[in-house]
């Protein structure tokens, strides 16, 4: 099976790897925004949505989970990039020539001592692969960009230095999103569920919503509370759970949960992927 699936930002960027890895031969769609990548499926110039939900080091992505529920999609599967930073230059240009690296704010502070113990100032761009693109098309050589190696390849950049991050754990979670539900499939490692409530206005609402996930043996990985409609007492949970909602023990978590809740809706059912471990 192939299609297109569209991510935002520029061709070379991590989500762009994202799509590589997770649906290689399809055909890929950048977009400006979030809300683009959603938009394109929705009115059909690509089949899935690769969007970013959470870094391991800089946590939730912002935006993201006040866009999913209101989207018209479900997630159908999850995928994770090891994010590894390459030091990219014009071709021919040394290390030593080096005196500036542009790259995204987010990106800039995690190959901070490679910047510092080879005397390269950071600067910032608005994303990664847009800055490996404006150093193929004008760039000076004494300049670079920090991106992936995608990028080099796409814009013709050699690769002065691979795997320059402070961290080696940085890892970035994507959900992939399609405008229908795939709820038969069984995934080899087990299940994840994901979904958007809000609790009732009675005491200690939040405690005995999740009550049902323990004595049920429901394991939740995830939850996270976000402001809605721009009121400081509106608040809207996500979580992930492990599990199917046909399961016996998942489905009486979700009523006792379901009986709290003025709001509740599953976004998505779908693999578990391995590297979660």
């Amino acid at each position: 099976m192939g299609g297109t699936i569209a991510f935002q930002g520029a061709l070379g960027a991590y989500s762009h790897e994202a799509c590589r890895s997770a649906r290689p031969g399809w055909d890929v769609l950048p977009c400006a925004t979030f809300e683009d990548v959603i938009e394109a499926v929705r009115d059909g110039h690509a089949d899935q949505a690769m969007l970013p939900v959470e870094n391991s080091i800089y946590g939730r992505v912002a935006d993201i989970h006040r866009l999913l529920p209101g989207s018209g999609l479900h997630i159908v599967d999850e995928a994770f990039v090891r994010v590894k930073i390459a030091l990219l230059a014009r071709p021919g240009v040394t290390l030593d020539n080096v005196r500036t690296a542009r790259a995204h704010l987010v990106l800039l502070p995690q190959c901070a001592a490679f910047l510092r113990r080879h005397g390269i100032k950071p600067e910032a761009a608005t994303d990664n692969a847009g800055a490996a693109a404006d150093l193929a098309d004008h760039g000076r050589d004494d300049e670079s960009a920090l991106a992936s190696t995608l990028a080099a390849e796409i814009y013709g950049l050699d690769i002065l230095a691979d795997g320059i991050e402070d961290e080696d754990t940085n890892t970035t979670r994507f959900l992939i999103m399609a405008p229908e539900a795939q709820m038969a499939r069984r995934g080899e490692h087990g299940m994840i569920t994901t979904f958007v409530f809000q609790v009732r206005n009675i005491p200690a609402a939040l405690y005995k919503a999740m009550g049902g996930f323990a004595t049920n043996g429901v394991n939740m990985t995830k939850l996270e509370s976000y402001m809605v409609g721009g009121s400081f007492t509106a608040t809207q949970f996500y979580a992930d759970i492990e599990g199917h909602p046909d399961d016996p023990g998942v489905q009486l978590a979700m009523d006792e949960l379901d009986y709290f809740t003025s709001f509740l809706k599953v976004l998505g059912t779908y693999p578990r992927d391995p590297r979660r471990d």
